[in-house]
């Protein structure tokens, strides 16, 4: 067995079969789709896809997230159907958690607001998943959590409607840096091929994802290079954003989307990392990783995080210049044991 297939069949043990799951979405008729809080591409995308192909077979969805929509992904069709949790618990029979590591990344909100549901039901390729559903399909070899519901849908036969095909793609790409991160594979791409045959619109897909930002990102941009630092050997970069500066721009959650890709793609920068003060005092850590020796999730682990081997992130308390110390230190040490050959 390969490293590939035994790291795959490592992921899906002790998970559902996909007839399992399949027989799960038939045989209930009332939904509650969720994803983690500051979500994503691949979050909100997760949600859309399987909530209208759902739809589409006559269930009844809610799709809630803590936060709620995020602006730049507003394009997607589709997308108003995205609320905040309700104040009452929903009355539904089945609660699915996508893309969403641990349990309490959910919110307390929409925790709440599943709190009726009989069978809880988790999707999602984060290796650290506890695997805290009733029913749990990880795969941590997918590039993305809409990957695995593309592979889901097709293979139970369930509707693919325009918004769950455009969701699909905007999840996997978003998650892929664009197809261009090492998790990408062959069948990736296919998946690709055959959304693009489906009728997803590549050209004005890509550009609302990755060309339609407001000013307000660029003046980050340059707040947070103001801030930026390497290490002596080039091998690390971090840059970290004040509260203060969040205000003062009045910034939205989704703008610093992606920005760590910058530092990252620095000639010579392994490892890059961004510091983020939160409201109430909390320091959220984004972690991204250009070579596996240097897991970025085994170093979010120590803090309580998790992730991926090239991408992953903490919350933990402040201030800022504790956590910085803390992580920078936990970093340098994995860095330096690479670099002596110990791993």
């Amino acid at each position: 067995m390969s490293d590939t297939q035994s790291a795959t069949a490592n992921s899906l043990s002790d998970n559902a079969t996909v007839e399992q799951i399949g027989e799960i979405l038939r045989s209930h008729q009332s939904f509650v789709l969720l994803s983690h809080v500051r979500p994503d591409g691949d979050a909100i995308g997760s949600q859309l896809a399987l909530g209208f192909s759902l739809m589409a077979m006559g269930k009844s969805v809610r799709l809630v997230n803590e936060d709620g929509l995020p602006e730049n992904l507003a394009f997607l069709p589709g997308s108003e159907r995205i609320e905040t949790p309700p104040a009452e618990p929903l009355d539904v029979e089945v609660a699915i958690a996508l893309d969403t590591a641990t349990k309490p990344r959910l919110g307390d909100g929409a925790l709440h607001a599943a709190s009726k549901a009989k069978v809880w039901l988790n999707i999602d390729h984060h290796v650290s998943n506890p695997k805290y559903g009733d029913f749990n399909f990880i795969d941590s070899t997918s590039p993305a959590t809409g990957q695995i519901l593309y592979d889901l849908i097709t293979q139970l036969g369930m509707p693919l409607p325009a918004e769950t095909c455009d969701a699909i793609y905007v999840a996997v790409s978003t998650d892929t840096g664009s197809f261009q991160y090492p998790s990408t594979t062959a069948k990736t791409y296919e998946m690709a091929a055959d959304l693009t045959r489906r009728g997803v619109n590549v050209g004005e897909i890509n550009s609302k994802t990755y060309d339609d930002h407001p000013y307000r990102r660029l003046e980050l941009m340059r707040a947070l290079l103001n801030t930026l630092e390497r290490s002596e050997d080039g091998v690390l970069a971090h840059w970290e954003l004040r509260d203060q500066t969040r205000i003062d721009l009045a910034l939205r959650p989704e703008d610093s989307e992606g920005l760590i890709d910058v530092i990252r793609a620095i000639r010579g920068v392994q490892l890059a990392v961004f510091f983020e003060e939160l409201e109430g005092g909390k320091i959220r850590v984004s972690m991204r990783s250009k070579d596996k020796r240097l897991d970025v999730c085994k170093i979010a682990l120590e803090f309580g995080g998790g992730g991926h081997a090239l991408a992953a992130g903490i919350r933990m308390k402040g201030p800022l210049e504790e956590a910085k110390v803390l992580v920078l230190a936990a970093i340098r040490r994995r860095i330096d044991e690479v670099a002596a050959g110990a791993v």
